[in-house]
């Protein structure tokens, strides 16, 4: 399967290629924003799309036509402001499956975060009073996806560490916001490419005692 992973420069990105590569089953395309990010991809044999999420829809278009699945695990990061936020993670987004539906890919992993979808509940997780940008952000794009006619499945990781990948998780409509690591979520993302009945799924995930793919078959 040849797999476009948008913010392939990111941590999770950046796992998840190489996972994808490891797994003799696909085939990564690294879509990134910065030319200096080019060389460390093309090192390691990977194909490369040089695209800006701010930029027109239709260079998301193009090469999105050369994959079956697309994930979006691009982010504005903690070092910008709202506006930037606002750009990459709701409108960037929306871009991302406005060019999945145009390109004619249906499949489309959404990674976003814990609790978002609970943005305008009266008992939603206390981080959310402090990153209230990012939570609409991520709960606008998340119910955009919801409404599409992509096959879609988001992913709401909890909070985000680089320890070793420990192939165990807990998966639920509502978690916690406890720790999972960056390795666990691509892993999460690429069992979810390989089973079809992740399609049409929305659920938090923190490190737990159930295998990855015996705990997304519960779903």
């Amino acid at each position: 399967m040849n797999v476009l992973v948008i913010g392939a420069n990111g941590q999770i990105g950046e796992r998840l290629v190489r996972q994808l590569q490891e797994s003799k089953k696909h085939n990564p395309i690294a879509m990134i924003r910065k030319e200096e990010q080019l060389a460390k991809f093309k090192e390691q044999g990977v194909q490369t799309a040089l695209v800006d999420l701010e930029g027109n829809i239709e260079d998301i278009v193009n090469i999105v036509k050369s994959a079956d699945a697309v994930v979006f695990t691009a982010g504005s990061g903690g070092h910008t402001g709202p506006d930037k936020t606002m750009l990459i993670d709701l409108d960037g987004a929306i871009k991302s499956m406005k060019a999945a539906q145009q390109a004619g890919v249906k499949r489309f992993i959404m990674v976003s975060g814990i609790g978002v979808h609970r943005w305008h509940d009266t008992n939603r997780l206390d981080w959310m009073d402090s990153s209230p940008v990012y939570s609409a952000a991520k709960y606008y794009a998340d119910a955009w996806l919801e409404r599409s006619d992509l096959d879609y499945t988001i992913i709401r990781p909890g909070k985000l560490n680089n320890n070793n990948r420990t192939g165990k998780v807990t998966v639920a409509d509502n978690l916690p916001h406890k720790q999972i690591s960056r390795e666990d979520v691509a892993s999460a993302i690429i069992t979810s490419l390989e089973n079809n009945e992740t399609i049409g799924k929305s659920f938090d995930m923190i490190n737990g005692e159930t295998l990855i793919l015996e705990a997304l078959k519960k779903l």
